[in-house]
Order: structure tokens, then C-alpha cells, then sequence
């Protein structure tokens, strides 16, 4: 602790009171339920689009991105190359149904296209999932915490907890929001800092460098392999975590919740697209910062990779720079945390207390009640963050496995209510059901690798959902109006506009910067061509 040194901790100490100085401030705003929830959509769209950054480019990026590529090269990129497709398909057919519907909680959906079963059961499939990931978050920062500090890691879990749960209870989405534009700032200096003195500490200047690791099969991006037991080739990338990301962003409580809190649909899809632009250059640098400390180091093994970039910072000795290491680590996990809290106190108190058990009381009632859910769920994800510290795999790796399990059943939940005229609430859960055991036997007999657990998981769902949904209930004489066509339909019956301010309302329709992102993919595959060609 002595070690870690006063300025150091001047800096860690600084961030964490500006934190907590602005959720008391922001708490000043909110007086109900929906101000918690959505902040009186007020936001502007670029402050959005910060959060949902730094949400998701989180701890687990910062220390796992570099930990997964210093053993497995920059093909790890291909995992996260695929935003802009994501974010095209998000914008175009999940954002406009739940911006149009003016709800907080994205489930509510569910219920309005097939029924309450249905509802119920995703926002437990949320639920249970996120709960999982936070841990994974929490565990990650800990890990910072233990290495500068000495620390133990379940105190420095619980540590952490209490500072993103007293913000977030005071202050709300807002609150979330706000601190998640301060702590990108903070993370990204912290990234540059390293990636900076990184280049200027390796062992031979940086084109010799890269030659070396060129010539150990390190900087190639694209493997073409169909072979599915592989975790990071291009058709993983591309097809399978596309459609896992979809899940992530299309019909994940945690990212919908900001857009919904935008003034308008055209800010919450700005607020996605930002996300679309930036996302592949970030984690392009952290992964590029992994194959780098393998030169650096040599190739060297760790006790725990997710340590390695502590490691150089301790080695670096630049003074202050651990303290900002550990602010930026700080940062990355508590963006993470407070919207975590946040969308799972809103889902709990939306989805389960208000409509099963206190329906009809008042905003002020819904708002204390969120707040002790937020309490609640801070000190349920203390336990199973615990248990991910027994792990010394990269960090980034075992959130996206965890999650792989569960996101092939919310996609095909929603892809089924988009596209499908027959499906029923009952053949929809039995194929629910049907995707989880499918799932299980593939993890437990198999060695297809993770990436496509998400594929399999829907296609299961919706191969048995549509079959039995026709068995059961029979054939449907209309499209639903919560279906595409659906919505089609009723915008051209009542005579309402499919734009507003220049953006699309409806679900299904491609706004034109949505054909730019497209381009701006293409441009990255090419750039990654290029990368490994021209070193």
C-alpha cells in the first residue's frame, strides 16, 4: 500500500469523489420513477453514445482485450470487428419499437406481441445472464484494486460496489450517464498513457518489432478456417458474434435504457451509430496493445494474463501512472456497474414488483422501491464475482462465454416477434425450452467453440418454436401489429409519417448514414487486410 505512493492515490481518490459529487448532484432531478428510469429524456445524444461506449468497452477491455491477444494474437479482433453490422440492425429494427412505445422497460414488448409468460421469462433470461456479467466486471476491477494495493479481492469487490451503488441510487440513468462520460475520458488517457510509453520502452523500434511478431503468425487478423471448434476466425466474427452482438445491443435492458432516455428516436440512434464508428478502433487498440506487450515481454507467462498491463505499468514507474492505470480500470468497471444496477433495479421493479404484486401506487413509491433494488442486486453480484477471481483465464473471453448461453434465446425471442406471422406464446417458450437443453448438450459434448452457441441457441428456438406454435394455437389470419410488417401496415393505414426530423420511425426501414456505417465496415475488414500485408 505504501509502495502505491501519495500521488497515486490523490489521483484514484479525486476520481472517486467526482463521482459520487455528481450523483449528488444529478440527484437533485430526480423526483419519480420515470426520472430514475429515463432522466426526463433530456440527454443529449452524444452523451448517450459516450455511455454506451464506455458501458461496454469496459474493465474486461482494458485488462482482457490485451490479455486475450498476448496469447492469441490479433485474431481476437475479428470478435469484436462486427459493431457497425450490429448497430445497423439494431437501429433499423429493435430501437424504433421501443422508443415508439415510450416504456422503460425494453420487455414490455414480450408481453404486448405474444403475452406476460413471455415477458416474464426473458426479463428472468436478463436478469440471471447480467447478473453473471457484472461479476465478471466487478472481479475484473478488483483485480486492480489487489495488484496496486495489496488488497484483498473480496474487499476490494466490496469497495468498489458501495461507490457505484451510491451514485446510481442517488442520481439514476442520469447519473449513469454522466459519470460514464467522465470515466471514458479517464480510461482512454489512461490506454493512451500506456500505449504511448508501450512504444517508446520496446526492445527494438516499432516496424523490427512488428516484422518479429509478423514472422511468429502474431499479427494476422484473418483466419479463414471453417473449422468451428476454432474461437477467433473471420466466419466467428463476422456471422456468429454479429448475431450474439445484436442480442448485446438490440435487446439488452443495460444499452436500450440510455438511448430511451434520448429527446428524440433520431438522438438514440446517433447515440448507437457513435458506438458503430468508434467501437472497432478501440478495441483494434487494445488488442494491438497485447500482441505489443508480447514483444515486450518476450512471450513470458503470467500467473493471471489480465495482470499484464499492471504489470508494465509497475515496471514503466512513471509517477502517477498507476494511480491513473487504477482510476482508468476504476472507471471502465463502474461505467459498467452503474448502468448494470440501474437497468436491473428498473427491470425488477417494472417487470415483477408492479405488475405482480404493487400495480397501482404512486411514482414516488416505484422510485424508493427502485432504489432498494438497486441495493438488492449490488449485493446479490458480490457473490458470484467472488467466485470469478478462481479464474485465470482472460476475463474478456470467460464475460463472453458466460454470456453465449443465454443470448441465443432473447434473440430468437425478438427475431420470432419481428418476423414471424404464427408463432404463439406457447410454441415460443417451448422453443425456448428446446434452445437451453440444445445449448447444453453442445457446451457438454461438443467442442464447438463459444461464438457460435448464440446461432445455435435461435436457430433451435425458432426451428421448434414455429412448428409447434402452428401445432397448438393454428395458423394466424394477420400479422401482429408488434411485428415489421405489422407496423407496415399500420403506419400506411392511419396516414402516419415513417420519418421524423430525417430519421426513420418505423421498424424496418434504413436510415442513409446506416449505408454509410456499412461502407465504413468494409473499410475496416480492408484496413486489417492491409495491417498484416504491409508490417
Amino acid at each position: 500500500m505504501q509502495e502505491f505512493g501519495a500521488l497515486n492515490w490523490t489521483i484514484l481518490v479525486v476520481y472517486i469523489l467526482a463521482n459520487l459529487l455528481l450523483g449528488f448532484v444529478l440527484s437533485k432531478r430526480v423526483e419519480s420513477a420515470q426520472d430514475f428510469y429515463l432522466g426526463r429524456r433530456e440527454t443529449p445524444w452524444w452523451a448517450i453514445g459516450i455511455s454506451v461506449v464506455a458501458t461496454y468497452v469496459s474493465a474486461l477491455s482494458f485488462l482482457g482485450g490485451p490479455a486475450w491477444s498476448y496469447t492469441e494474437g490479433m485474431s481476437v479482433v475479428l470478435i469484436h470487428m462486427n459493431y457497425p453490422l450490429v448497430i445497423v440492425l439494431v437501429i433499423t429494427l429493435f430501437l424504433p419499437f421501443f422508443y415508439n412505445s415510450g416504456c422503460a422497460s425494453i420487455y414490455e414488448y414480450q408481453e404486448r406481441r405474444f403475452g406476460s409468460r413471455s415477458r416474464s421469462v426473458i426479463s428472468a433470461v436478463f436478469l440471471v445472464s447480467h447478473g453473471f456479467g457484472t461479476a465478471a466486471i466487478l472481479y475484473a476491477t478488483s483485480l486492480v484494486l489487489n495488484f496496486i494495493t495489496g488488497m484483498d479481492v473480496t474487499t476490494a469487490i466490496v469497495i468498489v460496489t458501495v461507490i457505484a451503488l451510491i451514485y446510481t441510487t442517488m442520481g439514476g440513468i442520469t447519473a449513469v450517464i454522466w459519470t460514464d462520460v467522465i470515466q471514458a475520458i479517464v480510461l482512454l488517457a489512461g490506454a493512451g498513457i500506456v500505449f504511448y510509453a508501450l512504444v517508446n520502452q520496446l526492445p527494438a523500434p516499432l516496424s523490427e518489432v512488428l516484422a518479429e511478431l509478423k514472422a511468429g503468425g502474431k499479427t494476422d487478423p484473418l483466419d479463414f478456417s471453417v473449422d468451428v471448434t476454432k474461437t477467433t476466425t473471420v466466419w466467428s466474427g463476422i456471422f456468429a458474434m454479429t448475431v450474439y452482438h445484436v442480442t448485446v445491443y438490440g435487446v439488452n435492458q443495460m444499452m436500450a435504457q440510455r438511448t430511451l432516455a434520448a429527446k428524440s428516436i433520431g438522438d438514440a440512434k446517433k447515440s448507437y451509430l457513435l458506438m458503430g464508428f468508434v467501437s472497432p478502433l478501440i478495441y483494434f487498440s487494445f488488442i494491438f496493445l497485447g500482441i505489443l506487450l508480447f514483444a515486450y515481454y518476450g512471450g513470458r507467462e503470467f500467473e493471471n494474463g489480465n495482470t499484464i498491463i499492471l504489470e508494465f505499468a509497475a515496471d514503466y514507474g512513471l509517477p502517477g501512472l498507476m494511480g491513473i492505470i487504477a482510476a482508468a480500470v476504476m472507471a471502465a468497471s463502474m461505467s459498467t456497474l452503474d448502468s448494470s444496477f440501474n437497468s436491473m433495479a428498473t427491470v425488477t421493479t417494472i417487470d415483477f414488483y408492479q405488475k405482480y404484486f404493487r400495480k397501482d401506487e404512486s411514482e414516488v413509491h416505484y422510485l424508493k422501491a427502485s432504489r432498494v433494488f438497486t441495493l438488492l442486486w449490488a449485493i446479490i453480484i458480490i457473490f458470484p464475482a467472488i467466485l470469478f477471481s478462481k479464474s485465470e483465464g482472460s476475463i474478456l473471453e470467460t464475460l463472453s462465454k458466460v454470456g453465449s448461453y443465454f443470448v441465443g434465446a432473447k434473440l430468437a425471442m425478438y427475431g420470432l416477434g419481428f418476423f414471424s406471422k404464427h408463432t404463439s406464446e406457447r410454441g415460443l417458450l417451448i422453443g425456448v425450452a428446446a434452445g437451453f437443453v440444445v445449448l447444453w448438450a453442445v457446451a457438454s459434448y461438443s467442442d464447438i467453440a463459444w461464438p457460435w452457441y448464440c446461432l445455435i441457441g435461435a436457430t433451435v428456438n425458432i426451428v421448434v418454436a414455429v412448428p409447434v406454435s402452428i401445432l397448438l394455437d393454428g395458423r394466424q389470419t394477420e400479422w401482429s401489429d408488434y411485428s415489421i410488417p405489422g407496423q407496415f401496415r399500420l403506419y400506411r393505414e392511419r396516414g402516419l409519417p415513417e420519418k421524423a426530423g430525417g430519421w426513420y420511425v418505423v421498424p424496418g426501414r434504413v436510415d442513409g448514414i446506416s449505408k454509410l456505417l456499412l461502407v465504413y465496415f468494409a473499410a475496416c475488414m480492408l484496413g486489417l487486410y492491409l495491417f498484416n500485408r504491409l508490417i
